[in-house]
């Protein structure tokens, strides 16, 4: 049946600084509640005057004694800003949710290219997270790219699930390398490394969240490579500072 959307509110358990700008929020329901959702939705949280800032959930549906969120520092923004510089453990908060149309096709045979941009790890995360949990072994192809090697900020995670399952690949890719740093894997834009390992993907399916620069690089080189636009999932951060 239907996921009902609900408004519901909820207390901040833990705060986690995974990097220089990224932190993990842990959301905790009352106890009488659970949030029912498919891997990959996302919540608004509920700020004053009526405004609202949208936030994907980075835990699997099975896993939601706890809702998780990453949420990275802008300036100017509005609920980045109080969350980095203001947030308390056990500050009650409001959210509604959950929302969108990103998680997985579990009814697909098709092998999966996860493509995320940032903070567009969280939905990815869960996505895969559900699929294990599913026994889901179609191959996953997880391509993460990020400014430098310090925003790959749950790096040792996504190694993980490549170190401990055949079917799970993961490769990082940097954009924006200075002279003297030490990486020495992918470089350059996410979507073109993709296009480089992968000569034929109109057989996939796609994944891909981010922010909307990136996530249109994908829809648009991909198309043109040949990969049928129905088969590939998107949810863009379009990002707020008023």
């Amino acid at each position: 049946g239907e996921i009902a959307i609900r408004k519901l509110p909820c207390r901040v358990t833990e705060i986690e600084q995974l990097s220089h700008d990224v932190i993990r929020l842990y959301l905790k329901l009352p106890k009488s509640e659970r949030l029912q959702f498919l891997a990959g939705q996302y919540i608004d949280l509920l700020l004053r005057e009526g405004k609202k800032r949208s936030f994907s959930l980075a835990n699997a549906p099975h896993n939601d004694d706890h809702l998780e969120l990453h949420i990275r520092h802008y300036e100017g923004g509005l609920f980045s800003e109080y969350a980095f510089h203001e947030l308390k453990e056990s500050t009650l908060l409001r959210f509604e949710g959950p929302l969108g149309t990103f998680f997985l096709r579990e009814d697909s045979e098709r092998p999966m290219i996860m493509v995320a941009g940032g903070t567009g790890f969280a939905p990815i995360k869960g996505i895969i997270e559900h699929a294990l949990h599913l026994g889901d072994k179609r191959p996953i192809h997880f391509y993460w790219g990020a400014r430098k090697e310090e925003d790959l900020y749950l790096h040792e995670l996504a190694q993980s699930w490549t170190d401990e399952h055949e079917h799970i690949e993961y490769t990082p890719v940097l954009s924006e390398l200075e002279d003297g740093d030490k990486w020495q894997g992918r470089t350059g834009f996410v979507h073109n490394a993709i296009l480089e390992d992968i000569k034929d993907i109109s057989g996939y399916e796609v994944y891909t969240c981010g922010p909307p620069p990136m996530v249109h690089a994908v829809l648009d080189s991909f198309v043109e490579r040949g990969l049928s636009a129905e088969f590939i999932y998107s949810d863009s951060f379009e990002f707020a500072t008023s």
